[in-house]
């Protein structure tokens, strides 16, 4: 029996015989995502500075399409833009520009068109002097990357980042994420921590630094129960309009300014954190190293080993496992000066992630129970504020993902369900779709194609309600792994209800 062939119902394509959709995979894809970032040099093609010098926008929507390889069809620029292809196709032609303000603006941003290219709003320059801002987004690409040995420098390098990070959105998305650059700040912080071992601490005590720490407590709550994309932007602006001006004006050898600076410290991996789970890892990595910074002038070897916890993790995800396990041991070496049983325990879990990655399952079984050795020890009323949701939603979450990359479906299932449990009973939306997710896929190593469906549905429900670019890629991967399964009507029923609900998914600031 023959099948015809059949045409994308977006684009017009023909569909890969494979595809049993209704629309390619580009046009799926613009379905549910925004644009993506291009990269630097893509704005430098001719046809588009042209198209920009012209100062109209139909101009810039079709040398936009046709600077892609392939050209982009007006069908996906229209779903990015959330416009229908004849309108598309209408702005194109039109001699004369579009005007409205708002529109322009809403278009350059669904598109990530820098700011020194949107001639309509006066721009921070004139489109002719591309590249100088070329060469000035370059040397923004090194901000943050170094480890400074003056705390000056880092101050104003927190600033930069918070700023960026504030007034422009697309800072940083088209940057490649580089995980040997976590690897030497990770160096001169053990270094740095163990030379200071034993420096004097003294009780925090100044109510501004407890009003920051408050701060941080509040913003924390946030980014765990509605995920990194929720209020990372509110975040940098406080710290930049707010904690920056105080560590200029402080002495972290003072009790005080150890303290702020601590505070500081925690507000920067807080940031950091919130970039990771909204899927900007080039700027998630800036942030942690100078959050290791300053927790090495404020002499926290406790919080300087949960940054590197949040390097390590950052390793795996970015697919560098062998570089998350050096980070996680070089935090437990430095943790050795401080006492945290809940960072112990996140790093043997972190090394666990990492161990599996690699598909060493004697490894990474041995780093697990060490972790739950570790917990087993925890005083929760002794450990600092930002340990508090290490716990047995999150660790056994992370050992769920360990036994699933060992492909170990019985141990996944196992943590998976201790995770879920637990995050039911605090409404942790996130934690808790990453678990279902995980129960999905050891339900699929199992066959049980029923139970796959009914947890994947689940975690896709739950992905809505947050803002976090790790639960959008669990509910995609399942997407992907059950699609050959659409013969069950479970699954078909997941497929469905998931497609649906995955334009309202995703990381969004």
């Amino acid at each position: 029996m023959t099948t015809s062939k059949r045409r994308c119902r977006t684009c017009d394509t023909w569909l890969a015989s494979d595809n049993r959709g209704e629309h390619c995979g580009r046009c799926t894809a613009a379905s549910t995502l925004h644009a993506p970032t291009p990269p630097p040099e893509f704005w430098a093609k001719p046809t588009l500075r042209e198209a920009f010098e012209s100062r109209n926008i139909g101009q810039v929507f079709r040398a936009y399409r046709q600077a892609q390889s392939p050209t982009l069809p007006q069908a996906t620029l229209a779903a990015w833009l959330d416009l229908t292809q004849g309108r598309v196709s209408e702005i194109e032609r039109l001699r004369r520009p579009v005007t409205d303000l708002d529109r322009l603006e809403r278009w350059c941003n669904a598109l990530r068109i820098p700011h020194h290219l949107r001639w309509f709003n006066g721009g921070v320059h004139d489109v002719r002097d591309t590249e100088t801002h070329e060469a000035q987004e370059k040397s923004l690409a090194d901000l943050g990357l170094s480890y400074a040995p003056s705390l000056p420098s880092t101050v104003e390098v927190v600033a930069e980042l918070g700023r960026h990070d504030m007034e422009r959105r697309t800072f940083l998305t088209g940057a490649l994420f580089s995980v040997a650059a976590s690897i030497a700040p990770s160096r001169d912080w053990l270094l740095a921590t163990l030379d200071e071992a034993g420096t004097a601490r003294g009780k925090i005590s100044s109510e501004q630094v407890e009003a920051i720490r408050r701060t941080f407590g509040v913003f924390q709550e946030l980014d765990v129960m509605r995920g990194g994309g929720h209020a990372r932007e509110q975040l940098s602006t406080y710290l930049t309009s707010h904690v920056v001006p105080l560590l200029k004006s402080n002495d972290p050898d003072t009790e005080t300014g150890r303290a702020l600076y601590e505070a500081a410290a925690e507000q920067l991996y807080l940031l950091g954190w919130m970039a990771f789970d909204n899927g900007e890892h080039s700027l998630a990595q800036r942030y942690l190293i100078q959050s290791l910074r300053l927790a090495q002038a404020a002499s926290s070897p406790e919080l300087g080993a949960h940054v590197l916890a949040g390097l390590s993790d950052q390793a795996t995800l970015t697919g560098h496992p062998d570089h998350a396990v050096q980070l996680a041991k070089a935090g437990r070496a430095g943790l050795a000066q401080g006492h945290s049983d809940a960072c112990l325990a996140d790093l043997w879990a972190l090394q666990a992630r990492a161990e599996g990655a690699m598909g060493d399952a004697k490894a990474a079984a041995r780093s697990v129970h060490l972790s739950e050795t570790a917990y087993a020890n925890v005083d929760h009323d002794n450990e600092p504020e930002w340990a508090r949701f290490i716990d047995h939603a999150y660790l056994n979450g992370e050992y769920a993902h360990t036994f699933r990359d060992l492909e170990r479906p019985d141990e996944t299932a196992h943590f998976a369900r201790l995770s879920i449990t637990e995050s039911e009973r605090q409404n942790r939306a996130r934690r808790g779709s990453m678990a279902q997710a995980a129960l999905s896929r050891s339900a699929l190593d199992n066959h049980d194609l029923e139970a796959a469906a009914s947890a994947g549905m689940a975690a896709a429900k739950l992905a809505v309600t947050v803002k976090s670019s790790r639960s959008v890629e669990a509910v995609a991967d399942l997407r992907s792994r059950l699609r050959d399964h659409r013969e069950s009507s479970a699954i078909r029923e997941f497929l469905d209800v998931s497609g649906a609900l995955l334009p309202l998914m995703g990381p969004r600031s």
